[in-house]
């Protein structure tokens, strides 16, 4: 390889990387450097005060176990059911509670504006379950909440293809502690991850989903590896990073600039590596001179 040709391939190298950089730093968010920008409604959980961080908030994925079957909950009508006894095909469980007036209702809202475009049945295919962790709350609140979002959907959806629950303290702990939800009540109000859950027709855990607002293919997808009992990953950090939700618009837009600068960085590492390899197969065939 001729001093030249090495100058020109390094000339090549340094425009790629120039190019990845001036695409990745174009495809920071608007305040990235210095001023925040408005938290998404995922993050504003209740009014001021905000809540706290805390190391007692959060969700650790436990993708492949079961949940806690055995945990009895109150149905809408007051009546004792275990939860595994409503669990017989692919799940789609909300850990809520009904009087946050925030994103535990974007959350249900989100789902119920999704639901009618699912070719699956509710009811036969899937269900839909909300479980209440305020050990407060009644199965009367959770009549109303059902009948909200049943009216929401705005189409055709059985009564018990989305049950709403209440329980006692001890059952919603061993609830979400076998989901690896972690909440903490402040004031009147709950910290808590927005976060919602796939389950087989065994409990199993397949997938977990992140934020209020979904897509129907991920919910196709996500209640197809249920029927079949795979375990998936979580599509949604995936989404997340290929697109960005457009608040206004109500929909996503994909992200080219981030997912540019990724192919870019990308293929201008693979494109120095096959220069190195080829480089030293020629030097390593080149004869010695005397």
């Amino acid at each position: 390889m001729t001093a030249r040709c090495r100058l020109s391939i390094l000339n090549h190298l340094r425009l790629l990387c120039a190019l990845a950089t001036v695409l990745l730093l174009t495809a920071l968010p608007a305040g990235a450097a210095g001023k925040e920008t408005e938290p998404s409604p995922d993050h504003r959980h209740h009014a001021a005060p905000p809540p706290q961080p805390s190391a007692d908030v959060g969700l650790d994925e436990r993708l492949g176990s079961k949940l806690d079957l055995d945990a009895r909950f109150r149905d809408e009508n007051g009546t004792v059911v275990r939860l595994g006894d409503l669990i017989s095909g692919p799940t789609i469980i909300l850990p809520v509670y009904y009087t946050c007036t925030n994103v535990c209702n974007y959350l249900q809202g989100g789902l119920a504006r999704v639901l009618p475009a699912l070719k699956a049945a509710a009811g036969s295919d899937y269900r839909v379950i909300s479980i209440s962790f305020d050990p407060s709350e009644t199965p009367e609140q959770a009549t109303r909440t059902r009948k909200m979002y049943l009216t929401a959907i705005n189409a055709p959806f059985p009564e018990n293809g989305w049950r709403f629950l209440t329980g006692e303290p001890e059952d919603i702990r061993r609830f979400t502690t076998s989901i690896g939800y972690r909440f903490k009540q402040q004031g009147r109000d709950f910290v808590h991850p927005v976060a919602s859950l796939i389950v087989s027709g065994d409990g199993t855990i397949v997938r977990y989903l992140y934020g209020t607002s979904f897509l129907s293919k991920d919910i196709s997808l996500a209640l197809l590896e249920a029927r079949e009992g795979k375990v998936g990953t979580t599509i949604r950090k995936v989404v997340d990073f290929c697109f960005t939700f457009d608040p206004q618009g109500k929909t996503y837009v994909f992200n080219i600039l981030k997912v540019s600068a990724t192919v870019v960085i990308l293929s201008a590492g693979g494109f120095l590596l096959f220069l190195l390899l080829t480089g030293t197969r020629r030097r390593s065939r080149t004869p010695e001179e005397p």
